[in-house]
């Protein structure tokens, strides 16, 4: 290079250039330094000459040991980045970054070294705001609960930024609700549900966690309230807010607190609660950028708390209509004893019920809606009031299953529209009828566990079957599975949160518990529940135990009448004489005339011989089967007709009529009340 460039670009470095460049000799003495930064922590260049660093306050004993190793071996240091103590009469801490060279003379004899110093404490302040910004992004809000997201923002706030973080909110937003837009009064009440420290901090607080207190007028908190206002505060005796509560102050001397900071939590017009971030003792204090870092903090933090608001109004709502949409109390029925256990956890889409059919039949049915919150519980109270009409109607499992499938795509196709986010609806449905004439039992699933089974002599097993799709996706396709259960033994019906990973344990669990003779089904009830349910449950529980009984011969009696004519008469002697050995007489006239009426439309559109069936229960029944699948129509007829009125008499007479399908063919039945 040119010497006169060399020169110049010498003295550039020297005088002009905006970083320090330091030259040392072999006792790392300052022989010279540039004039380019006018200071150095607080030392005017021109007096440096002669000092060592460690006296000027810009180096630290790793430094120090660079320094020698560089004048020694002659490695480089390139670009380290250190922190020096505050110098007297600046609020921070510096943040330096230094690089090392060794200086030989051109004989080979070393003369010291040379390094430049760049002050790069507002670059890193401003990395760390970032980080912070960025450590908030992905801490804050991780769930939908008011307390924990608290937790979250304090314990941010006290990496980087404050001593001490205490966040209070309005004791109404813990319940879903929130006072109206705008300014908060100044009398309000307050609840403090989260506080952190730095790890090196022992100050406690005067409100402890959990705490309520009622804010007082004058303090900054309230001022905070109701300009909605940040504010930055000097925690020193003469304030007169301070003096006025002593066991802040006392707290305020103790722990050197002398910085506080309060933040209103506002989200969406709705003040939520406040933010109050401390420093104490050797921690500067706050200064105008804290107070906006601290600003960007509180409302990011404030949508994910007023999220959570939401979210925990909206899950008291679904939980209270989840109640409401579920039965509460079992009916009593011929067919079988029945207890339930039901633990809404999420407010989800567990349901349950059992549903009285014709001929002394029941229905036990377990489902349950994906998702969580008020789509979901609204549209498992909209799939178990059509399950109940279409299993009234006496549908075929399989047939009933394929129609509420249809039904769950049609809702799932509004499902996105009403959710908080669009969310494929899917359910899943177990459906069991259960005859105690017959102890046949019959079921299919949409998706959902099969029912365990306890026999009367102890032994448990899983009901077998295949399983068809989940209501609402894939080819509706169910299989119907037919199996004879003793008298006594007990079906259990539950929810998947309460299906174990050990099949085998988790039938050890019922054999012990329902095989017990003496055992209340309610108390076996609630002590499987308690025994099934894991630790930390995130989903709705339910158990539905049913025992079976059987009708006896007293109840039942069942006659084959050829398919003639004079079957209706056969029908009317044969009714009259139970009857009258039921001491049921006073209910001879119009179930003999119910008998002949069914038994004469059987005979008239079928070419086999018909099935007359009577069961005895807390109605009097009166069936007549036969192998037509002709589906008999109430008609009125004329005056002038001469058919057509058997089942308008039949209609009459009755409590209920109807017709269900049997495998080949239809059953017509008829009830009458026996009080």
């Amino acid at each position: 290079m040119d010497p006169d460039y060399g020169a110049a670009l010498l003295a550039v470095l020297l005088t002009r250039a905006p970083i320090g460049v330091h030259v040392l000799d072999r006792r790392l003495r300052v022989v010279h330094v540039s004039t380019g930064l006018r200071t150095e922590g607080g030392v005017d260049p021109t007096r440096m000459a002669g000092c060592a660093w460690q006296d000027l306050g810009l180096a630290t004993d790793e430094v120090l040991h660079m320094m020698q190793r560089v004048l020694e071996t002659g490695d480089e240091v390139i670009d380290h980045v250190y922190q020096v103590p505050q110098p007297p009469g600046s609020p921070t801490g510096r943040t330096l970054s230094v690089s090392l060279f060794r200086l030989e003379a051109p004989d080979g004899r070393i003369l010291g070294v040379a390094a430049t110093l760049v002050d790069i404490t507002d670059r890193e302040q401003a990395r760390a705001r970032l980080e912070l910004l960025h450590r908030a992004g992905e801490q804050i809000g991780s769930t939908l609960d008011v307390d924990r997201t608290a937790q979250e923002l304090v314990d941010v706030m006290v990496h980087g930024l404050a001593d001490l973080a205490a966040v209070d909110i309005l004791d109404s937003v813990l319940h879903g609700e929130a006072p109206a837009p705008g300014p908060v009064p100044e009398r309000v009440t307050l609840r403090r549900i989260a506080f952190a420290a730095t790890p090196q901090e022992t100050v406690r607080p005067v409100y402890e966690v959990g705490s309520i207190r009622m804010m007082r007028y004058g303090t900054p908190h309230t001022r905070t309230l109701g300009d909605l206002q940040p504010r930055r505060v000097a925690m020193t005796a003469d304030e007169d807010w301070l003096a006025a509560d002593t066991a802040q102050a006392k707290k305020a001397r103790e722990g050197g607190l002398h910085t506080l900071i309060v933040l209103p939590l506002r989200a969406r017009g709705v003040v939520l609660g406040l933010v109050s971030l401390y420093r104490t003792r050797d921690s500067p204090p706050f200064d105008d950028s804290d107070v906006t870092l601290a600003s960007d903090l509180a409302d990011r933090a404030a949508i994910s708390i007023d999220n959570a608001r939401r979210y925990t109004r909206e899950h008291a709502l679904a939980r209270l209509i989840q109640r409401s949409l579920v039965p509460t109390r079992l009916p009593e029925h011929a067919a079988v004893e029945t207890a339930y256990s039901y633990l809404p956890v999420a407010s989800s889409g567990v349901w349950y019920d059992v549903i009285a059919l014709s001929g002394c039949r029941v229905a036990l049915v377990a489902g349950d809606v994906s998702g969580q919150g008020m789509p979901a519980v609204t549209t498992m109270g909209r799939l178990r009031t059509v399950l109940g009409a279409l299993a009234t109607m006496d549908l075929p499992a399989e047939e009933l299953l394929e129609r509420l499938h249809e039904l769950t795509g049609q809702l799932g196709r509004e499902y996105p529209s009403v959710a908080e986010s669009p969310t494929e609806l899917t359910a899943t449905c177990l459906f069991v009828v259960y005859d105690p004439t017959t102890r046949a039992c019959v079921l299919a699933s949409a998706g959902h566990p099969m029912p365990v089974v306890v026999m009367p002599d102890g032994r448990a097993e899983v009901l077998e079957a295949p399983r068809g799709p989940v209501l609402g996706r894939g080819v509706p396709r169910y299989t119907v599975t037919r199996v004879t259960l003793p008298a006594g033994s007990i079906l259990a019906l539950r929810s998947a949160s309460l299906v174990k990973a050990d099949p085998i344990d988790e039938l050890r669990l019922y054999r012990e518990t329902l095989s017990r003779p003496a055992t209340r089904l309610w108390d076996a009830c609630d002590a499987l529940l308690s025994a099934l349910i894991p630790p930390n449950p995130v989903d709705d529980a339910m158990l539905l135990l049913a025992r079976t009984r059987v009708l006896g011969p007293d109840q039942v009696a069942a006659w084959t009448l050829p398919d003639t004519p004079e079957s209706a008469a056969e029908a009317r002697r044969l009714v009259r004489e139970l009857l009258a050995e039921w001491d049921l007489g006073d209910l001879g006239f119009s179930t003999e005339l119910i008998a002949s009426e069914l038994v004469t439309n059987a005979v008239r559109y079928s070419s086999s011989p018909v099935e007359l069936r009577i069961i005895r229960n807390s109605t009097l029944i009166c069936e007549v089967s036969d192998p037509s699948a002709a589906t008999p129509q109430l008609r009125h007829a004329e005056t002038d007709d001469e058919g057509g009125r058997g089942l308008y008499l039949v209609a009459q007479l009755s409590q209920r009529w109807g017709t269900r399908p049997l495998p080949r063919g239809k059953t017509i039945w008829a009830e009458q009340p026996l009080e």
